[in-house]
This record gives C-alpha cells, sequence and structure tokens, in this order.
C-alpha cells in the first residue's frame, strides 16, 4: 500500500507563478480603484464620444472619429503606463508595500516584470473597448494596422519609463499632483484632440518630439495613410532609452 508523504518541501514558487500572482493582484487593484478606473477608461471613452459626435474642434477633413480614433488610444496607453503607474508606485513607496515585497521571494526585477504585465493586460482591454467603440461611431481604419503593434509597445515602455521616474523620485503627494498635471498639458498640447498644425510653426516642432505627440501621429500615419511611421518610431525610442535609463538609475524603493 502507497504510503502519502507529507514532508515538507519550503522553497518560493518558480518565478513565472510569482509574477503571474503579482501581476493578477495588480490589474484588481488597478480596477477595484475608482481614481484609476475613470482615468483609464471612463475619461478616454467620455473624449472619444465627446469630440467625435459634436464638432468641438476643427479636425480638417475626413471623418471626426477617423482624428479622435487614434489620440485616444495614445491618451490610454499615457494614463495607465504613465499616470495610473506613477501614483500607484508613489504610494505604494510612500507606505513602505514595495519594501515589503522586496523582502518577499519576488525579486525586485519580478516585480518589475509583474508591473508591466500588469500594465500591458489593462491597456489590452483598453485597446479593445476604445476600438469597439470607435467602430460603433463609424471609425474605418485603413493602412496597416500592425505598426501600431510596435508603436503601442515603445509608448507603453517610454511612459512606463517616465512614470517610474517620477514615482522613484518625487514624494507620493508630488507624485500624485505632478502626475495628473502632465496628463492635463499632454493631453492639451500633444495632439491629442487638437491638431498640432493649430499651434505656431516654431512651437509644432517642438510639441511633434514629445512622447505623446510622436505616438498620436504615429498611430494616426499607420491607421490612416498606411506609412511607415518612422520619425514616430525613432522619438518615442529614445524617450524609451532615457527614461528607463534614469529611472534604473535614481529609482529609491524606500
Amino acid at each position: 500500500m502507497a504510503t502519502l508523504d507529507l514532508t515538507p518541501r519550503p522553497g518560493a514558487a518558480p518565478l513565472h507563478r510569482m509574477v503571474l500572482a503579482q501581476a493578477g493582484a495588480e490589474i484588481r487593484a488597478m480596477l477595484r480603484n475608482g481614481e484609476q478606473l475613470l482615468l483609464t477608461m471612463i475619461i478616454p471613452i467620455l473624449l472619444l464620444v465627446g469630440f467625435s459626435t459634436a464638432p468641438l474642434v476643427d479636425v480638417g477633413g475626413g471623418a471626426r472619429v477617423d482624428f479622435v480614433a487614434p489620440g485616444i488610444l495614445a491618451l490610454a496607453v499615457m494614463s495607465t503606463a504613465f499616470t495610473g503607474q506613477a501614483i500607484a508606485t508613489g504610494f505604494e513607496r510612500r507606505y513602505g508595500v514595495l519594501k515589503r515585497l522586496g523582502a518577499t521571494p519576488l525579486s525586485r526585477t519580478g516585480l518589475l516584470l509583474a508591473k508591466t504585465v500588469a500594465v500591458v493586460a489593462v491597456e489590452v482591454l483598453q485597446v479593445v473597448v476604445i476600438v469597439a467603440v470607435a467602430l460603433a461611431l463609424g471609425w474605418s481604419p485603413h493602412g496597416d494596422p500592425l505598426w501600431g503593434v510596435p508603436l503601442l509597445l515603445l509608448g507603453t515602455a517610454a511612459f512606463s519609463g517616465l512614470g517610474l521616474l517620477m514615482a522613484g523620485t518625487l514624494r507620493a503627494e508630488a507624485t500624485l499632483a505632478g502626475a495628473n498635471l502632465v496628463y492635463l498639458v499632454l493631453l492639451g498640447l500633444g495632439g491629442v484632440l487638437f491638431p498640432l498644425d493649430r499651434f505656431p510653426a516654431g512651437v509644432q516642432h517642438v510639441l511633434g518630439l514629445l512622447p505623446i505627440s510622436a505616438l498620436t501621429s504615429g498611430l494616426r500615419t499607420a491607421l490612416s495613410t498606411g506609412g511607415f511611421p518612422g520619425g514616430a518610431l525613432l522619438v518615442l525610442l529614445c524617450w524609451t532609452v532615457a527614461a528607463l535609463a534614469l529611472a534604473a538609475r535614481t529609482f529609491r524603493w524606500e
């Protein structure tokens, strides 16, 4: 008769299981947080519907939703990867959550992987909902949507780096105020809802170098004309390298 082996086997779970478990916790925390849900889902949808159906701004020729939808996709990436992540991480650092997680078998690399997986998962949900609403409003994307994948990934990496840079160097209250302020400024100046050609010529070139402007213009190129968004990819790559490098050097876990 076989005997049941009840000998304890202490030890950490495999890394992928720890990462997935922490990512699940991060996702649930995001979706349960009313402020983050408002920021990541409700505001982008309201802006999409409002600016697509009402003549609030002159977007030139073509259907209004064709101009607005790519900008809202870019805004969704910024709201999740930058604003939401910066605020959440800043308060986690303030209340010692990161310090306690650092004492668990989950390594810091694993924690960053889990946060990345959570951000990407929420962004996938955002993209599905936004695209569905835009299509219902009459959006008819053209071109090669596959170019949208590297644009969204680079945009996520760039904004994540900026969010971690802010959360790792500023106090939680300053991060809360700063992240929301940056969100509003980039919403107004990043070409999301207002064409950049409405600004003075000298300012347009500067605004075009912002990560949100590059992501928005790149998505419009990929989803409208089908052209190669090389300039946008290059700008986002530069922001990604700079932001992640600075965040790695300056981030404080306590």
